[in-house]
């Protein structure tokens, strides 16, 4: 006999919501506003090999190293900047830290058409929600802004967890948090590896979240593959009843 559904853990960025604009974009705005006029590509190019490097040397923010996520944030928009040509100390700082609190709140992310609805309908079938994401403290403040706070009963970040995805043991905690087998929990997210492999390895029912149908990953069975979150409220409740 199938478990019955009991939880549903999201994975947040580019599942739920998404930057509203590029990161080229919105830093180039931010730096235009101190007097700075930098092309978006070269910002784009520049953030991009500093997020790696910043990566590869102080994974999930650093944790280990016993830094804060917004240490973390504001030395990656510095070094990012620098890359540009911008050398001024009190300049780098302070556009690091306008844009780390600029990413604080709703006005830079855009919650995707068919979020809001699967939530409430998720909710409506009894099922508890929670979020398990690669993301750090602000994401509390950002899920109110966006008015999706009140669909979930924990939010779990790398930053919290001390962990990130793939390693399971995030996932291992979230399953502490729902209190019910592997079984009865269903994760939702984008990423193949971070969140449907790894949540299938652990008896999780993992969806992967294909908003561009791609052809990519072949060994994900169709009935494991949203194209939209609309898709999913039909599964789940066959699974419920």
């Amino acid at each position: 006999m199938r478990v019955p559904v009991r939880w549903v853990l999201w994975d947040v960025k580019d599942t739920l919501l998404k930057v509203r604009r590029s990161v080229g974009v919105q830093y180039c705005s931010e730096a235009e506003r101190a007097g700075l006029k930098l092309p978006p590509a070269q910002v784009e190019t520049a953030f991009r090999q500093a997020y790696r490097q910043q990566s590869r040397l102080f994974p999930n923010y650093g944790r280990a190293q016993g830094m804060s996520s917004q240490v973390w944030w504001t030395g990656l928009v510095r070094d990012t900047f620098a890359q540009c040509g911008v050398d001024d100390p009190a300049l780098l700082d302070r556009l690091a830290n306008n844009l780390y609190d600029n990413f604080c709140g709703p006005e830079n992310w855009e919650v995707f058409p068919d979020s809001n609805s699967t939530l409430k309908f998720c909710s409506a079938l009894g099922l508890k929600q929670g979020v398990v994401s690669n993301f750090d403290k602000r994401m509390e403040g950002i899920l109110r802004g966006c008015g999706l706070l009140t669909h979930f009963s924990f939010l779990l970040t790398s930053e919290e967890a001390g962990v990130a995805k793939p390693d399971p043991a995030i996932f291992t905690q979230a399953l502490v948090r729902c209190g019910v087998p592997a079984s009865s929990v269903v994760h939702v997210g984008d990423h193949y590896v971070n969140d449907y492999l790894t949540s299938r390895s652990l008896g999780i029912r993992g969806y992967l979240l294909d908003r561009q149908d791609s052809d990519g990953h072949l060994d994900v069975p169709p009935q494991h593959r949203l194209q939209s979150l609309d898709e999913l409220p039909a599964r789940l409740k066959k699974d419920a009843d």
